[in-house]
């Protein structure tokens, strides 16, 4: 969809909303889809959906969404053109794949896909058991549009791929991409699934939500999508890195739920992303939370951080302990995104990102405690996770395949460790 039939299609909008959109779309995603404050149709039916509601109040709390700074300023002559595609798009046939069988490491190990559609790509036999693409199905735009048949909420059929698809309802400053009314719809017509409330709403150039605003969002969606599907499971959005800074952002999540809504946040899986990225006002990295203003800095991790696999897993324990302490250990947690963003100039090259991804496999398979690990998976912390990313121009050193569809150095590492240890379900791996 165009700039211009947004804007005719969403002609009610105010001038402010607009710029906001037109902000947005100027700027480049990182870890999927950048959503300005667009609210899509339907207003004329929330009152049959009071959950939806939003106080007045929560549009005066709105923090601007940000042309995106996640990696420091390129370093003279870097190029970074190895995600680009080159030609025309095409989808492949596959080599059928039966579902990957739970607790596996092939069922465990996931894959982000920018480009929609898994399709796109030549996957071998062995591959990852499931994938995200930070929106409600392969057939949506980049702007959203909701011109989508409900039944065809990704391609192809799970049985002949092999891959679990997770759909995510976006949450720009708490308000719902697609609208609760097609949400519904969706939820009914796919039911079972695992749905991902919203994207990063900690980063002002993704979800950009305040706690309160988020919290809102957050009540509607797993309103409409448990009543529209009893059985649908609700992931709560995973925050960019789990740093104290963050977890002040969660707790005030989490308290004010409570509050506001008179019951504690029913949350069905946990979930977080586990990048290395600076936090520091006006600065490269994830910045500072919207709504955390009076806060001007956090970890101020640096680029020799960046592959820190002891990082890494100081989030995860952060994560899993907070989760004990609030009565949520009996739930699984979900790592739907993590890899290496800055490029082989900052020293991150291909065998550097093979062992970064093979050495993170072997952590999140065997890191596990007694007192806060998920009993179901062997006290493991994590049970599934995504890698960013199949192919991503900003972001390439983590590509799967190259513009040309064909697999990287990266993508052939992963296959063969899928080959020898894919249906393993054994903690030690190496």
């Amino acid at each position: 969809m165009t700039r211009s039939s947004i804007l005719h299609e969403y002609s009610l909008w105010i001038a402010a909303a607009v710029a906001i959109l037109l902000l947005a779309l100027s700027s480049v995603m990182a870890f999927g889809p950048s959503w300005a404050d667009a609210e899509a149709d339907g207003q004329k039916n929330r009152a049959a959906l009071p959950e939806c509601a939003r106080p007045a109040w929560l549009e005066t709390t709105a923090h601007p969404f940000a042309v995106e700074p996640l990696i420091p300023t390129p370093l003279p002559g870097e190029e970074r053109t190895v995600g680009v595609k080159q030609g025309a798009y095409q989808e492949y046939e596959q080599i059928p794949a039966p579902a990957a069988e739970p607790y596996t490491l092939r069922w465990r190990i996931g894959v982000g896909i920018p480009e929609k559609n898994p399709l796109y790509f030549p996957w071998p036999a062995q591959r990852p058991g499931w994938y995200l693409n930070w929106s409600i199905g392969y057939t949506v735009t980049r702007t959203l549009a909701q011109r989508m048949d409900p039944v065809r909420m990704e391609a192809p059929p799970e049985i002949e791929l092999g891959m679990d698809f997770y759909p995510m309802v976006r949450t720009p400053q708490g308000r719902l991409q697609p609208a609760p009314e097609l949400l519904a719809q969706l939820a009914a017509a796919n039911p079972g699934r695992t749905w991902l409330i919203g994207n990063e709403p900690d980063v002002e150039w993704q979800d950009n939500a305040t706690p309160e605003q988020y919290a809102y969002g957050y009540r509607c969606a797993y309103t409409v999508i448990k009543q529209s599907d009893p059985t649908a499971q609700i992931a709560i959005g995973g925050l960019s890195q789990v740093t104290p800074l963050r977890l002040i952002y969660l707790e005030r999540l989490w308290r004010f739920y409570a509050k506001e809504f008179g019951q504690e946040m029913p949350v069905d899986v946990w979930n977080m992303h586990a990048f290395v990225l600076r936090e520091e006002a006006e600065s490269w990295g994830v910045r500072i939370p919207p709504g955390l203003e009076y806060i001007t800095q956090g970890e101020l991790w640096d680029v020799a951080d960046h592959a820190d696999l002891a990082l890494v897993r100081g989030q995860i324990v952060a994560m899993r302990r907070w989760m004990q302490e609030h009565g949520q250990r009996e739930k699984p947690l979900l790592i739907s995104e993590y890899g290496i963003l800055l490029t082989a100039a900052y020293g991150f090259d291909a065998p550097h990102v093979n062992a970064f991804m093979l050495d993170s496999f072997d952590l999140f398979n065997s890191l596990s405690d007694a007192e806060m690990g998920y009993p179901a998976d062997d006290n493991r912390l994590v049970q599934r996770w995504v890698w960013f990313s199949t192919r991503y121009p900003l972001y390439p050193a983590g590509n799967l395949f190259t513009g040309y569809d064909k697999p990287t150095a990266v993508m052939r590492t992963l296959r063969d460790f899928l080959d020898a240890h894919g249906d393993s379900t054994a903690k030690t791996i190496k």
